[in-house]
């Protein structure tokens, strides 16, 4: 009986040691995990802005031509 009291104790040696350096491997893959998804975030802003730079780029010139048509067509008689 007095065998079986020294067996968690032997595991315990054995494992804990183990065990807390998963726990540490794993905090550090959460860290790793948050800062991938921070950058994915401030890539996607950066599109998001360069898109809307580009959307009122294009409309801005689909206007320029609206405005040459218009021009045109009062100098056709």
């Amino acid at each position: 009986m007095e065998e079986i009291g020294k067996i968690p104790g032997w595991i315990e040696k054995l494992l804990l040691p183990k065990l807390n350096e998963l726990t540490g491997e794993i905090k550090a893959i959460y860290t790793r995990i948050d800062g991938v998804e921070k950058g994915i975030a401030s890539l996607d802003n950066k599109v998001d802005v360069r898109m809307d730079g580009l959307r009122k780029e294009m409309l801005s010139k689909f206007e320029a031509v609206d405005s040459r048509f218009d021009s045109l067509e009062a100098r056709i008689p």
